[in-house]
């Protein structure tokens, strides 16, 4: 991890899941007092709000950037967008819809807060009220951060999958494809699937481009795409486990895993070449 200084800023509180839990209103700023740390340099606009305590380590999103001398950037002016913030109408959707994944029985990081603050962003070229969304997780490290995580850490954390499966990628596949099923039952997109946005823990994380019937998208052209992308989430979900086995060095099992995806419902199309007898596939 690398340090980053931070100051502590005025909020309102528009989202309260626990009001037990601190909260640490952190933006970075390189004169401030209060430190907060970044997990690799994958993690744009996400610092280590919190040091793990009880098994949880307390993570924030919209703190401003872990890169450039700047805390925020604003992109071109033709459809512009401030890097490092987050909009409040994000960060609520975030945190709304994760709490209804996590209501499925699918983990998820556990929502804290979604705070506004005195400040804008530009989002699509338009001002927006920025907003910092905090939560916890029991393991700070994604899938991508494979090349950072401490090794102990990955051990412990791999280490409590649990031994259904010899090869762990195989348990992953059993999580993953379970939680994808549970949620197209619930007419839920996630529509960000990828291995950025699953932790060693096998928590699910990022909602603010999902969708679900309690949250729809307010774009009528949008919603027309859900199930083309929600069948593309399969492929994507395939795609997170074969990356988990080439981390952990473990030759993937494609057999075993697709028997796990077809146990779920989920059925690999072939792909036929219109244009002679031949196909491609099994």
């Amino acid at each position: 991890m690398i340090s980053f200084k931070a100051e502590k800023i005025p909020y309102r509180i528009e989202c309260d899941a626990d009001s037990s839990n601190c909260i640490f209103p952190y933006v970075r700023k390189d004169t401030g007092l209060y430190s907060i740390q970044c997990i690799s340099p994958i993690h744009g606009r996400s610092f280590v709000l919190c040091a793990e305590k009880n098994g949880q380590w307390i993570i924030g999103k919209g703190n401003g950037l872990s890169y450039t001398t700047h805390s925020f950037v604003l992109t071109s002016p033709i459809f512009a967008e401030t890097w490092g913030g987050l909009s409040l109408d994000n960060a609520v959707r975030d945190f709304n819809i994760g709490n209804e994944v996590r209501s499925l029985g699918i983990k998820t990081n556990l929502m804290q807060y979604v705070l506004s603050i005195d400040a804008n962003i530009i989002k699509n070229g338009e001002k927006c009220q920025a907003a910092l969304l905090q939560y916890s997780v029991e393991c700070p490290y994604r899938i991508t951060d494979f090349g950072f995580i401490p090794k102990h850490i990955l051990k412990r954390t791999i280490a409590k999958w649990g031994n259904k499966y010899q090869q762990k990628h195989l348990h992953a596949a059993f999580v993953l494809v379970n939680n994808l099923r549970i949620l197209h039952e619930h007419k839920v997109l996630h529509n960000a699937m990828h291995p950025q946005n699953y932790t060693w823990a096998l928590e699910l994380l990022d909602f603010e481009a999902s969708r679900s019937i309690k949250y729809p998208y307010n774009n009528t052209e949008y919603e027309a795409y859900v199930p083309m992308l929600s069948e593309a989430e399969v492929i994507q979900t395939y795609e997170i486990i074969n990356y988990i086995a080439w981390c952990l060095g473990e030759k993937p099992n494609y057999i075993a895993i697709e028997n796990i995806f077809r146990d779920n419902g989920f059925r690999l199309k072939e792909l036929q070449l219109k244009a002679g007898a031949l196909s491609i596939g099994n």
